[in-house]
């Protein structure tokens, strides 16, 4: 077996296929990596929709998108693999032992092939793995890295905003009549009910921070096929003219750049939340099936939620079938929070 200890790789392929959020957060690992190797070049295995996370990344050299659409069939997809396994990587980091890593991984024939510890019918796959430590989603994934020496020390999700982008957000919101720090994010949407904080909620919770802060106006965040999920909140909301609704999704990027000038951003338990964070942006994060697993440890990212018996279920249905968790989550103490953080930033 190779000894780590005096293992130098010069070339490193790490594989994270999805979701968004969970490549955002495969980021501080990535730097990591750069770090202990400099002279390594990384290379990223990731689907096609998460490209825009590590664009203009320094410790990226390339990125392997995988776009199923360009694969209609296995032997499309086996020569795709077979193109990354000619790169010659030195070390594979598999963090979730898909069926498109154990093919990329397999064909590799990478000297070290590190991932968590497999089932058995997969041992034979890798030559070293590591139980990862539970705790913040980010300092999980890293964990994973201790056989090479490595150790998360803080390190926060990442995206690299060029000077353009940020330059568009900043006209972008002008159009709105918005300025820096005139405004808060707000991600009202989810795929999962059991993540779902009512959009009644929403809109009286935004009615209740604008009545205190009418200075303040909250941007409306959302992704394809979801407007009509967003919209629902102004239909709540006894203050339209506190909101701001664009009529067009942005991309991911934009919405980084926006993010990365919000004064605070609220939002279900999604990919947006670990956004803000790479941006630096504070965060209040509204839980309903979820633990606080995915809140970066800092005191500008809080979460709040309903603290029940049957909480965090982390399940996608809810076995009380009342969602409770968020619907006895009342908006006033929500309100309340918001209020409290903006008021802490304004005497710090």
């Amino acid at each position: 077996m190779t000894d780590l200890a005096t293992f130098k790789p010069k070339r490193i392929l790490v594989c994270q296929l999805r979701q968004i959020g969970d490549v955002l957060l495969t980021t501080p690992s990535i730097r990591l990596l750069h770090e202990r190797y400099p002279d390594a070049a990384i290379d990223v295995f990731t689907e096609k929709k998460c490209t825009p996370v590590l664009e203009n990344n320094p410790h990226v050299r390339k990125i392997w998108a995988l776009n199923k659409k360009e694969l209609p069939n296995f032997w499309a997809e086996l020569k795709f693999y077979a193109r990354i396994a000619r790169e010659n990587y030195d070390l594979i980091v598999d963090f979730q032992q898909l069926p498109r890593c154990r093919f990329v991984t397999l064909m590799s024939r990478a000297q070290v092939r590190l991932s968590y510890p497999p089932p058995w019918y997969n041992r034979l796959l890798y030559t070293h793995w590591s139980k990862p430590v539970h705790g913040y989603s980010g300092s999980y994934r890293a964990s994973i890295l201790a056989p090479l020496g490595i150790a998360w020390q803080g390190q926060a999700p990442e995206i690299f905003l060029t000077a353009d982008e940020t330059a568009w957000a900043t006209e972008y919101l002008a159009g709105f009549g918005l300025a820096p720090g005139q405004y808060i994010t707000l991600d009202p949407t989810h795929r999962r009910s059991t993540r779902l904080w009512p959009a009644r909620h929403y809109g009286a919770m935004i009615g209740q921070v604008h009545a205190t802060r009418p200075d303040l106006r909250f941007l409306i965040l959302y992704g394809p096929g979801e407007a009509d999920m967003a919209r629902e909140v102004l239909a709540h909301c006894p203050a339209p003219e506190a909101c701001v609704f664009p009529d067009t999704v942005i991309g991911l990027r934009q919405m980084a750049a926006v993010q990365s000038l919000a004064r605070l951003h609220i939002g279900n338990c999604s990919g947006p939340r670990h956004f803000a964070v790479a941006v630096n942006t504070p965060t209040l994060t509204i839980l309903g099936a979820t633990s606080s697993g995915w809140r970066f440890p800092s005191e500008q990212h809080q979460d709040i939620f309903e603290d029940l018996p049957c909480r965090p279920c982390n399940q996608n249905t809810c076995a009380r079938k009342d969602h409770a968790c968020l619907e006895n989550l009342p908006a006033q103490r929500v309100a309340d929070r918001v209020l409290e953080i903006l008021s802490a930033q304004s005497t710090a």
